[in-house]
């Protein structure tokens, strides 16, 4: 999902009509409930240094980072909870609810148009209840009412934007509004007053309206099993999973669209699993195929962080070149295990050395001293200490005259007059006036404001990096020897990446979640393995010591859902705890079941099987089967849902699959594997007509259907004949497959 404009719709069945109003600034001063004060500002955002004057409203006693950029609104806001909504449903007012989250560009964009704005906020103060929620701490809520902005409208994306009426029911929704009318989009202010005016004249239709989009809603979101369904055939599935995702390659440069493109892990990881399956055919060698060149074109491409190394979130355009620049951490542990893989499949050198350039930028950016990984980098940051606004990119963007600065070295030994900076910019695309064509870059955000993709100019005569050349071209073109040409690139990138140190940093999301922390165990762990580094699963079980210590409440057994970065080495929580959702089980599970595999631990084993068991309690639907993606003691939520598409991170279903037949290969308890087909059942229907749409899951029916084999490795871990054991294990790449160190641990987990 995209972090971007879209339009307006409403549902009311009645046309929303304009009525402006005079602001009231006695009245504003009068009843303005915000404490001035001159408290620095909660750090991200596209605001400025510094202001003299500042709001301060509740959002100041919350610890969510994305929540606290707003703390100094001049808007009345409020967390999700029982005060906002006792609030509404007192005073009789429409709630405002906005989403977000910290490293979001246009949620940037539009609290400084339009949350800072004086006029606006007194509008939304004076007639409705305004709520702000992270998207990334609560994703109950975020889906819940994404799934009302993308059933009415062409898309969705954040900031997410709906009205409710006071029971919390959807009636008009959008994502980003600029503040005034433009040629292309309604501005935010208009919006506010039509939608009030509609409130004051035909509340009754208004209400009548959002039962009856609540009713559609419900009915859409359906999932679940019809009758006796059983799970579909695997081989149905996967053969039209691959025809699917084969049609929609691109040839030239990987990946599975034109533009905006996303890594997408678990479409690589199903054509991985696909090749084990099909290695003797010519679909089999297709599907390696465009699994290993999709990973080398991102790997070139500017969505790579040459310099500081990473990925960024996704590119603009067709080729990788310009990212959409914020840094996810749940990208970094699903493409590090990728890219491991894509080693342990071909045996190049490249895809090991991408695995270590990613676990090395979380190490070093995305780690607390505590052992738990950090959320996010954010896209925007000042492009000078004296800068008065954030950029997107500012922080990676190199003009050419700067690179030039840094790298002025003269060229020994070669006929030509050439510096470092002329081979460095040859390799990565440095043009003079900047490499990246504005009218190319086609990130939905840019589109829809008025058809110009840069409005900004914010990267007009700036350089994405990207890999333009193969070291044997570059180093024909200059005459240098292929390891000379490796130790200047590498030089030279240190050189750059402390320049880079010195600009303004972009903001850190501090936030320590669960999910993600799991899928980020995973991939050092399943790195550690395949690639024989004991300091990968080491961090790893650093990471997993965390979870425990932080995000397990050993008193009710449940998982928590975030903590956060506080003062020195601590580490704070919500005085309101978040307990864990679905994707938190099902991510950190199968971290355990990963670190174990490395580690030849059993506690981690024995914690995942515990928490398979709470997860089964909290979520499992018994009558139409699958996993809910809440509990269902939240009184707030209007639906409980099921997660129906593998997106940037696989569903939670998807990963259930295969989390249950691990489980009941380790501990023999037979009824998880029952669990295990009754979800494929329960999503027969989206498997056999788009099963593009869950990859991961198509991937688990053959799983399902072809048990997993168990391989039990015996002797001491820590002697080097049953090293020479794991290092055999994970030189092949075997899907379907799990592995122990004795046949007791299974008894005594069965037991």
């Amino acid at each position: 999902m995209i972090s971007a404009p879209a339009v307006l719709l409403c549902r009311t069945g009645s046309r929303l009509l304009l009525h402006r109003l005079a602001p009231n600034r006695t009245s504003w001063a009068r009843r303005t409930i915000f404490l001035r004060t001159a408290l620095a500002m909660a750090t991200g955002g596209k605001g400025n240094h510094s202001s003299d004057t500042l709001y301060t409203n509740r959002l100041i006693n919350e610890k969510s980072p994305y929540l606290l950029q707003h703390a100094h609104n001049p808007v009345d806001w409020y967390p999700w909870g029982q005060e906002a909504f006792d609030k509404a449903k007192r005073e009789d007012k429409l709630i405002f609810l906005s989403v977000g989250y910290s490293t979001c560009h246009w949620c940037h964009v539009m609290e400084q148009e339009s949350f800072q704005n004086e006029e606006i906020g007194q509008i939304l103060n004076e007639n409705f209840v305004c709520i702000k929620v992270d998207r990334e701490e609560r994703p109950d809520v975020d889906k819940v009412y994404m799934t009302f902005v993308q059933a009415t409208s062409s898309g969705g994306g954040w900031p997410m934007s709906v009205w409710l009426t006071p029971d919390l029911k959807p009636f008009v929704g959008g994502t980003y509004f600029p503040p005034e009318d433009g040629i292309y989009q309604v501005g935010f202010r208009t919006v506010l007053l039509r939608i009030l005016e509609q409130w004051k004249r035909n509340k009754t239709t208004l209400l009548e309206n959002s039962q009856k989009i609540l009713s559609a809603l419900l009915a859409r979101t359906d999932v679940g099993a019809r009758g006796e369904e059983v799970p579909p055939s695997s081989k149905e599935v996967i053969s039209r999973c691959f025809q699917q995702l084969s049609e929609s390659y691109d040839e030239e440069y990987g990946g599975f669209s034109e533009s905006p493109k996303f890594p997408t892990p678990v479409n690589l990881n199903f054509l991985f699993s696909y090749w084990a399956l099909h290695r003797s055919t010519p679909e089999g060698a297709r599907a390696l195929q465009m699994a290993l060149h999709t990973l080398k074109m991102m790997a070139y491409g500017g969505i790579h962080d040459h310099i500081a190394q990473g990925f960024h979130r996704y590119s603009t355009d067709q080729r990788w070149h310009v990212p959409h620049f914020e840094k996810m951490l749940y990208d970094q542990g699903q493409l590090a295990a990728a890219y491991a893989k894509a080693y342990q499949i071909s045996g190049d050198e490249f895809f090991a050395d991408i695995v270590a350039d990613i676990l090395l930028y979380v190490s070093r950016d995305l780690s607390d001293k505590s052992g738990g990984f950090y959320s996010a980098e954010d896209a925007d940051s000042y492009p000078t200490v004296l800068s008065k606004e954030k950029q997107e990119g500012a922080f990676c963007v190199w003009p050419a005259e700067e690179i030039r600065q840094l790298l002025p070295e003269p060229i020994e030994g070669i006929p030509e007059q050439k510096t470092t900076a002329d081979v460095f910019m040859h390799h990565y695309g440095i043009k003079e006036d900047g490499n990246v064509n504005p009218m190319k870059v086609t990130c939905e955000g840019r589109h829809s404001l008025g058809g110009r993709p840069d409005p900004h100019n914010e990267l007009k005569g700036k350089n994405v990096l990207i890999v333009q050349y193969s070291l044997e071209l570059t180093a024909a073109r200059f005459g240098l020897g292929l390891e000379q040409l490796k130790a200047l690139l590498a030089d030279s990138r240190v050189k750059l990446y402390k320049a880079r140190q010195l600009r303004p940093q972009p903001h850190l999301d501090s936030k320590m979640l669960a999910s993600w922390n799991g899928l980020m165990i995973s991939g050092f762990a399943q790195s550690g393995a395949i690639l024989g580094k004991e300091e990968y699963v080491d961090r790893a079980v650093c990471a997993a010591d965390f979870l425990q210590n932080h995000l397990f409440d050993a008193g009710t057994g449940k998982l928590l859902r975030s903590c956060y970065r506080g003062q020195g080495n601590s580490v704070d929580k919500s005085s309101v705890p978040i307990y864990g959702f679905l994707e938190d089980y099902v991510f950190v599970i199968q971290a355990l079941f990963d670190l174990y595999e490395a580690s030849l631990n059993p506690s981690w084993l024995e914690w995942a099987v515990q928490l398979q068991h709470k997860q089964d309690e909290l979520f499992w639907d018994p009558k139409g089967f699958a996993y809910f993606s809440t509990e269902a003691a939240e009184p707030s939520l209007l639906l409980r849902m099921k997660d129906d598409q593998d997106g940037a991170e696989p569903s939670p279903n998807s990963i259930a699959v295969t989390n249950l037949l691990r489980a009941a290969s380790y501990s023999g308890h037979k009824e998880w594997v029952k669990k295990a087909g009754q979800i494929l059942a329960a999503f027969s229907e989206r498997l056999l007509k788009i099963p593009v749409v869950l990859p991961e899951m198509a991937r688990a029916t053959a799983a399902f259907h072809q048990t997993l084999k168990q391989v039990v490795i015996c002797g001491d871990p820590a002697g080097e004949d049953t090293k020479e054991l794991l290092q055999s294990f994970y030189s092949t790449y075997t899907p379907n497959r799990v592995r122990t160190t004795s046949e007791r641990l299974i008894s005594r987990l069965n037991q």
